[in-house]
């Protein structure tokens, strides 16, 4: 992982204050790579720790100057010209305390994920994000085998494979478009030819993939391993699907995790209820949050992570799929998985029968327990020995 520390043009908490905050409250190791000279209506660029230059944040509109000053030397006078003598001993005093409480940039501790390697900058006015750019291109990992259920893949191989791991619902709203994002795993991927969906097991040809950079988007005739191609998807795509040339595997998906905010979701519109489930179905094969139907009266509940995450589904539907929802709240602790190899056993009936009130299907069709408390799956854990209770989709 790389962290970039963004809006420096703007008042806020100074540099190594921050670093201790991203190191105590996400567990990370930081080192700088560069360094902000002063902050909101003092700052004055970024120095360079990685290439030893200095970027210069001037005039009205606070735009990055082109060119990089080269400044092998901290302490020369060429830095005081530049950017003044207050500034630049304040630089040299914080870089001396950066070598000292920071270690060492180390790639292979970068890519054991056990160095994160820190940038500062403000991005509306891409100032700083050339620096980051710049030294991703010489740290990142080269492309990685990935295990598939029947064996590890290389990137080397010659056929291709690769795995969707987003979808993402009307990225144009004026086409309705739906793109499924695959990363090329092996091989190289070629428009117009056909490739083996392994989950339907039909073949599928492939006749505009598109490369991504922010939202500007181009056909591309031919992706390799490492890149990400989005293709445009009619339904037929969800996460984790495997496309091959003609193997049958499976690489392994990305599970659903067990949400920590549960509600029911309302429509708000008779007149849209096509629109509302269309907008829903949608969402959810996003990976935006998890639907849950109750056995019992096909009620539907929505999962998320955080709660601003029903807003934002509230304002799509509404936006992108002209329908309107309303949520009421439900008392859910957790939603487990449940695995059962003798679904005829005395067992697993008794819990059907017992939990039905609890029981629903996720989006494709397994079997999930609505827990109220932690007490309550300790309870029916201990009760049915013989049924597993997952809190990921995957197991």
């Amino acid at each position: 992982m790389i962290v970039f520390v963004n809006k420096m043009d703007r008042e806020g908490k100074d540099a190594f204050d921050l670093l201790d905050e991203i190191e105590q409250n996400l567990g990370f190791t930081t080192t700088p790579l560069s360094w902000p000279i002063g902050i909101g209506e003092t700052f004055k660029g970024i120095y360079n720790i990685f290439e030893k230059n200095i970027n210069l944040f001037e005039g009205k509109n606070k735009q990055k100057v082109e060119s990089s000053i080269q400044i092998e030397d901290i302490y020369s006078d060429e830095l005081q010209e530049i950017i003044g003598e207050k500034y630049a001993e304040n630089l040299q005093n914080e870089l001396e305390i950066v070598s000292g409480v920071y270690p060492e940039f180390s790639r292979e501790e970068y890519l054991k994920g056990e160095l994160q390697p820190v940038f500062f900058g403000s991005a509306l006015n891409n100032f700083g994000v050339k620096e980051l750019l710049d030294a991703f291109i010489q740290i990142a990992p080269n492309p990685q085998p990935k295990e598939s259920d029947t064996r590890l893949v290389k990137p080397e191989e010659e056929n291709f494979s690769g795995f969707v791991f987003k979808i993402h619902a009307n990225m144009d709203p004026k086409h309705r478009d739906r793109l499924a994002f695959v990363k090329i795993v092996s091989g190289v991927f070629k428009r117009n030819t056909s490739y083996l969906h392994v989950r339907s097991d039909k073949k599928i040809k492939f006749a505009s993939p598109n490369a991504f950079f922010a939202d500007k988007k181009e056909i591309v005739d031919e992706s390799f391993p490492g890149d990400i191609v989005g293709l445009h998807d009619t339904g037929t795509f969800k996460i984790g699907d495997t496309l091959t040339v003609s193997e049958k595997m499976n690489y392994k998906g990305i599970p659903s995790f067990s949400p920590e905010h549960f509600r029911f979701i309302n429509n708000e519109d008779p007149l849209k209820t096509k629109q509302l489930h269309k907008g829903i179905d949608q969402l959810m094969d996003e990976g935006v949050a998890q639907l849950f139907t109750l056995e019992m009266n096909g009620r539907k509940i929505i999962g998320t992570v955080g709660a601003l995450q029903y807003e934002v589904i509230q304002y799509r539907l509404e936006h992108e799929y002209t329908a309107k929802c309303s949520y009421e709240p439900i008392s859910i602790h957790k939603a487990c998985w449940v695995e059962c190899e003798d679904k005829n056993s005395a067992d697993y009936k008794d819990f059907l029968r017992v939990k039905s009130k609890f029981l629903a299907r996720d989006k494709y069709d397994q079997l999930v327990f609505l827990a109220d408390s932690a007490f309550t799956i300790t309870m029916t854990q201990e009760k049915y020995p013989s049924i597993k209770f997952h809190f990921v989709s995957e197991f």
